[in-house]
């Protein structure tokens, strides 16, 4: 059997150390490069490092994304078979302070892969998009069809310029691309700027938590398990070119179960044995209501079912914070 070859970018980000991690090392070989940012606590990005380090056929080299002369030597020298490209500034409140810093790492990296993976015949180059594209959109639930023309933050801007950059690159090189739609992820060793981080801390510690529009904001909350599940057995799925289109997808990846924000918090009570102390606030600039996940394209793709309920997935990620926290 082949065993592919893969790139992962961002393999120290939460996402991709739990791709690189699962993925079964029979079938891949794993390249994992990161830039090591200080955007949250590097001694997280360092443990989940270390994890990864102990995996059969892993090797890591710190690299950042907007180095376009090493980035190019590594795919010379490695011949990559498949590019999982999550390298990106992430956080929508951040995008308000710093949007410079979206600009290199978002769209001045993906050229970058893009450009570089041209030269390459890749079997497949699947790159994370994000819920937030959709805007403030009213429908009940966003498809892939859905309009994504009015991002409410440059993060979400950024994401939209990075499937419309992907597109041009598959019409122009025929580069099969999947560009990955992900409803906000959690689980074990998630980012501490994300709300089950940070609520968690704040109700063991008894400190205050603010609630967005008194608690009435939905998400569609997405375990990490059941997101890697997909990219999974996407990865050996590449699009095809046909008469009209280039070899050139995009996919949600959600639970399809938005959770209020109020229902959330309580979940966290539960696991944490613990209430919280709130202070109810005004929605903040760059939010969105709801989101909500349309999973019919992944459904029909890869008979997609997302397996861990909120609670139990809450319940996971209680647990390893304790341990993180000790």
């Amino acid at each position: 059997m082949h065993i592919k070859k893969v790139l992962i970018t961002g393999c120290a980000g939460f996402i991709g150390m739990h791709i690189a991690n699962q993925l079964p090392s029979n079938k891949y070989e794993i390249v994992g490069i990161d830039n090591l940012n200080t955007y949250y606590d590097t001694e997280l990005k360092k443990y989940r490092l270390n994890i990864l380090k102990a995996k059969t056929g892993f090797r890591f080299q710190k690299l950042d994304i907007c180095n376009e002369v090493k980035l190019a030597k590594l795919f010379a020298k490695e011949k990559f078979d498949v590019v999982i490209h999550l390298a990106a500034q992430a956080g929508v409140r951040y995008s308000l302070i710093s949007p410079h810093t979206y600009v290199d790492a978002n769209l001045r990296g993906t050229t970058n892969i893009l450009e570089i993976s041209k030269n390459f015949k890749l079997d497949h180059l699947l790159i994370a998009s994000s819920s937030s594209v959709y805007g403030s959109l009213r429908n009940s639930k966003f498809s892939e069809s859905s309009s994504t023309d009015s991002p409410v933050s440059f993060y979400a801007a950024t994401k939209k310029a990075k499937e419309v950059m992907a597109y041009a690159y598959s019409s122009l090189y025929n580069t099969p691309i999947t560009c990955l739609r992900f409803f906000t992820v959690y689980g074990p060793a998630g980012r501490p700027d994300m709300a089950p981080w940070i609520f968690t801390e704040s109700i063991i510690n008894e400190r205050k938590i603010k609630v967005y529009n008194n608690g009435l904001l939905k998400r569609d909350f997405t375990y990490i398990d059941d997101l890697v599940d997909a990219v999974e057995k996407l990865l050996v799925l590449p699009p095809k070119k046909t008469i009209d289109n280039p070899p050139y997808r995009i996919l949600n990846i959600g639970s399809g179960r938005p959770i209020s924000l109020i229902d959330f918090i309580s979940y966290i009570e539960k696991a944490c044995k613990k209430s919280a102390n709130k202070e109810f606030v005004e929605m903040q600039r760059g939010d969105v209501l709801e989101t909500f996940a349309d999973n019919s394209q992944l459904k029909k793709l890869i008979d997609f079912k997302p397996k861990t309920d909120i609670e139990l997935g809450i319940s996971h990620f209680v647990t390893w914070f304790k341990e993180w926290k000790n």
